[in-house]
């Protein structure tokens, strides 16, 4: 006798409409953020090997692609600058005619009223050594010193028109210490992105051709060691704490459990960064047919979605944006 099952969740993925109608997780063009590197320097916009469709910028490419994103309809966009000269202390961080500075200027000017038009804020692409902050006369990251040079960098890019700075250096007291400097420097409404709980991971790999890292050795002695779980959600906790308006975790797809604890308590906005090695993997897996592109991208944001964060930074997003309309 054929057993007649009482229950059956199949009923509600019987069609495309109920799928869609009962869909817990939807992804929203103006959730995403798109990451955009401005080179010092070049004439003409530059391919990256390593992320086929992303490229360096000049500042005049750079306008354009911000447009796109505005009329895709992202939430924001994340400069990173690339400077032609570096020094030990990375001068050119808050340098106000900086290629980070001057790019940020032309951006928010473009499409400021649009986008959210955020910086990252650290001295890893503009120091000699590739580290994210000064180094000590043993050659080790000096935190306490490097927070000067982060306050300095902050009201740079304050003042070049940043609403939203991304602290990724994974300093200790680097919140507090830039949110101190920006209120005592009149800049009261510019918000604090803490990268929160940010890994030493293997998935930086293309993002140090992005922006021509000088680095050699690692970074594991400020960012945070992949085995740990709890230290993600403390870091967390400290950087609301000392008053991030935003907290993200990066990379997503391989901490999500971290994500979601971080969601579970947060009670500031969580976003998380789709890295360059993240979507390496699913150009490369498609460019060989393995996968099917599409279908990947939009599974890989809707699980980091599922997990908590409630914006992405991702490569994919202007493209994702227009798919979604």
């Amino acid at each position: 006798m054929t057993f007649t099952p009482a229950i059956r969740p199949r009923r509600l993925r019987r069609t495309p409409a109920l799928r869609r109608l009962v869909a817990e997780t939807r992804i929203h063009p103006a959730e995403l953020i798109l990451p955009v590197f401005v080179r010092e320097g070049l004439v003409t916009p530059r391919p990256i090997t390593a992320m086929p469709g992303v490229q360096q910028h000049t500042i005049d490419s750079v306008r354009r692609a911000a447009v796109e994103a505005a009329e895709a309809g992202l939430g924001g966009i994340m400069l990173f600058g690339v400077p032609e000269t570096r020094d030990a202390r990375g001068s050119a961080a808050d340098d106000p005619n900086g290629i980070l500075n001057a790019a940020t200027a032309a951006v928010a000017s473009e499409v400021g009223d649009a986008l959210v038009v955020q910086t990252d804020l650290c001295l890893d692409e503009f120091t000699d050594h590739g580290h994210c902050g000064v180094l000590d006369a043993s050659g080790a990251v000096d935190n306490d010193a490097t927070l000067d040079r982060y306050c300095a960098t902050a009201i740079a890019q304050a003042e070049a028109g940043s609403a939203l700075l991304g602290l990724s250096g994974m300093m200790d007291g680097q919140v507090a210490a830039v949110r101190d400097a920006l209120d005592a420097a009149g800049h009261h409404g510019t918000g604090v992105l803490a990268y929160s709980a940010k890994y030493a991971s293997a998935f930086y790999g293309p993002f140090r051709e992005a922006v021509d890292s000088q680095l050699s050795g690692d970074r594991r002695s400020y960012q945070q060691d992949p085995a740990n779980r709890r230290e993600g959600a403390r870091e967390a906790e400290l950087d609301i704490a000392e008053g991030a308006d935003v907290v993200m975790v990066k990379p997503a797809m391989s901490y999500l459990d971290v994500l979601s604890d971080v969601a579970a308590f947060s009670p500031v906005p969580v976003w998380a960064y789709q890295v360059s090695g993240e979507a390496a993997m699913i150009e490369a897996a498609a460019a060989n047919g393995w996968i099917d592109r599409r279908g990947a991208v939009l599974e890989s944001l809707t699980s980091i979605k599922r997990a908590g964060a409630d914006a992405i930074l991702s490569y994919f997003a202007t493209e994702v944006a227009r798919w979604l309309r």
